[in-house]
């Protein structure tokens, strides 16, 4: 490595990943621009992935540590980076060409600005493209509200400025995979703007081990991160008097996502937790339960629509029947 200052750290976390690793290094050499480091923070793969980097020599900054989470992997990543920015790139995902000159264009143009997000393309487990997800479509404006309303967080596809990571303390390890969600509110409660590059940036790859489908573990660390946001002495009367709102969809979204990855049980226990901060009436509530499951699996891809009926004719789905019909009964 030589000792210039590069404008961007990627900092690359890799956990197990010898079979995609490369590609994402690959990648970041590929970028129209230059002016960048790579630093690769293995936490503790046990398969070849020290091997798959070998061949790299000097054109990366690779590091070795006992497994400890990708948490402390991107915080180690954060402590060694000597750009004014850093990206992130999950080991699984590799961003397309012009993601670095076109996020760090954004903050040229706008200097108040401590997050740029980007647009992300899934793909398959070998890379060919499922979808293009674009979500200022549905969130033009990324300040503190809707962050917390509509959670757009990928780290692939997003630029922060250093120093606010640093004054942030980087990314809290009582939250995984639910982290990145945790870190960008609290940088958009500090004060920290975002903005959107209306472009796809980062091809966001989709299999069995990858974040979104841990299930269960996703869903009870993002309740856990909403939970501790709203106990936060600090927060605005503004942010404050949303709480019931946001607690109730998130509630909802996170039944949903159990259902779709098959853990039905858990499913009935977050409904019966939004019960508590529903704006509507028990009827209305049910209703709007399955409104939501049909419009998150439209959001998803055509392929994971709703079968409301299937839904409907669940026993997990009577249970909860049931019990919404008893829990009005004794109000």
């Amino acid at each position: 490595m030589s000792d210039r200052t590069p404008q961007v750290s990627v900092v690359i976390p890799a956990y197990n990943c010898a079979a995609y690793v490369g590609q994402a290094v690959d990648s970041v050499l590929h970028q129209t621009i230059a002016d960048w480091e790579i630093i690769v923070v293995d936490d503790g793969s046990r398969d070849d992935t020290r091997l798959v980097l070998e061949k790299y020599g000097d054109r990366i900054r690779y590091i070795y540590q006992q497994n400890q989470g990708v948490s402390i992997a991107r915080n180690r990543g954060i402590e060694l980076a000597r750009g004014e920015f850093i990206a992130f790139l999950d080991a699984d995902d590799y961003f397309l060409p012009d993601k670095i000159a076109a996020q760090i264009a954004v903050f040229a143009a706008k200097p108040n600005l401590g997050i740029v997000h980007s647009g992300w393309r899934l793909v398959n487990s070998i890379g060919e493209p499922l979808k293009d997800v674009k979500p200022w479509q549905n969130v033009p404006k990324l300040d503190l509200e809707t962050w917390l309303r509509w959670k757009p967080v990928l780290p692939s596809a997003m630029v922060f400025r250093r120093h606010w990571l640093e004054r942030a303390g980087g990314f809290d390890p009582r939250f995984p995979p639910a982290e990145d969600t945790d870190l960008v509110l609290r940088l958009a409660l500090m004060g920290c703007e975002a903005e959107w590059l209306q472009e796809v940036t980062v091809c966001y790859r989709q299999h069995e081990q990858s974040a979104m489908y841990k299930g269960l573990p996703q869903a009870k660390s993002l309740a856990a991160v909403i939970d501790n946001f709203f106990a936060r002495p600090e927060l605005p009367d503004k942010i404050r008097l949303l709480e019931k709102q946001i607690k109730y969809s998130t509630l909802v979204w996170i039944a949903w996502y159990l259902h779709r990855t098959g853990h039905s049980v858990e499913m009935v226990e977050f409904l019966q937790r939004s019960w508590n901060y529903t704006p509507y009436l028990p009827v209305e509530t049910v209703i709007n339960w399955v409104e939501c499951f049909a419009e998150f699996s439209q959001s998803a891809g055509n392929e994971n629509e709703l079968d409301a009926d299937l839904l409907a004719q669940s026993p997990e789905w009577q249970q909860l029947m049931q019990w919404t019909i008893l829990s009005c009964s004794s109000a």
